[in-house]
């Protein structure tokens, strides 16, 4: 069986007996629609600076224990990742006003010269933004719901809509983007009812790419005396939404190696086929603190290249040479 009702999805959540046989099936499942090429996607975090109060993130606007900044040559970041064999650029940041469409048009232009695919996360845009944006060249755009409980949600979120959020997502695939949302496991208040019902979500819209990562507190948000989401939890909705989604791209995310050593490689035999590498310059990727204690943050993208293509070897799998598009 590889297809689940919302309350078999709820009943695997919580029983934990079953879950050798789940990361399993998911693994068989990626094998047999993705095979075992791994996908690295370079990824370029070009500013820290936000305008959002996200109550889980470190690059909220009220935190002012923060040193911020922008990347004046994200070019040159984006030549050498392709350098060490990148395929793929993504590119992220805080919701940073001073990036209009017209700037981002530029930036997005001159990558498109380095013929990568090119990925987006930068927030909630307009459908003129986001219609000029792939008009220059953007090919992915990654707009995570985090959680599709509107009560919860908007708790999390202050000042910002549920909505809109929704329609971001809405007017992506209108426009043909490949569309990246996911969720974040572990969150207060957050019930396993909801998680399948993110599940779900990401079935109903069909969306390409989804990232999974569990909640870390952070020290300088109003979340950050609460327990850590659950690694196993994160690694089960995870699979479910391979599942579910059998031919999508599924990154192994940073943030499940942060709770578990070898969280990404269990992630790869789990049901992913991605990972985001941080090729972003060394002086910048400490102050990019969406939550604390990331991986990698001392490592040269040289090394850290290496260093996941032969864990990524270790495990039976190759690196891919092409660009990762969910159907080549």
């Amino acid at each position: 069986m590889t297809d689940f009702s919302r309350n078999e999805i709820i009943e695997i959540l919580k029983d934990d007996s079953k879950n050798e046989w789940l990361f399993s099936l998911a693994d068989k499942i990626r094998k047999e629609y993705k095979g075992d090429e791994v996908h690295l996607r370079g990824l370029i975090e070009f500013s820290n600076i936000c305008k959002c109060r996200c109550k889980y993130c470190g690059l909220r606007s009220e935190n002012k224990n923060i040193q911020r900044y922008r990347i004046t040559d994200i070019t040159e970041s984006a030549k050498n990742a392709v350098r060490l064999g990148y395929k793929t650029i993504v590119l992220q940041s805080g919701e940073d006003g001073f990036y209009t469409k017209e700037i981002m048009c530029e930036i997005i232009k001159e990558l498109k010269k380095l013929d990568i695919a090119l990925t987006l996360s930068i927030g909630e845009r307009s459908f003129e933004d986001l219609k000029a944006f792939r008009e220059s060249g953007a090919d992915r755009y990654l707009i995570r719901i985090e959680t599709t409980d509107r009560k919860l949600y908007e708790k999390m979120h202050p000042r910002m809509d549920f909505d809109n959020r929704m329609r971001c997502l809405k007017d992506l695939k209108k426009l043909g983007y490949e569309v990246g949302t996911g969720c974040l496991v572990g969150l207060p208040e957050q019930s396993i009812d909801s998680l399948a019902d993110d599940i779900m979500f990401f079935k109903e819209i069909n969306a390409d790419m989804v990232g999974i990562g569990p909640f870390i507190a952070h020290p300088q948000t109003p979340l950050k005396d609460e327990p850590n989401g659950n690694f196993t939890l994160a690694l089960k909705v995870m699979a479910l939404t391979r599942i579910l989604l059998k031919d999508i791209n599924i990154p192994a995310t940073t943030a499940m190696e942060t709770l578990n050593p070898n969280g990404r490689i269990i992630a790869l035999q789990s049901g992913a086929n991605v990972v985001m590498p941080n090729v972003t310059p060394l002086e910048y990727r400490k102050k990019y603190e969406i939550y604390p204690n990331k991986i990698c943050l001392n490592e040269e993208p040289e090394h850290c290249r290496k260093c996941i293509e032969n864990k990524i070897n270790s495990i039976g799998r190759t690196v891919s040479k092409n660009y990762g598009f969910r159907k080549n």
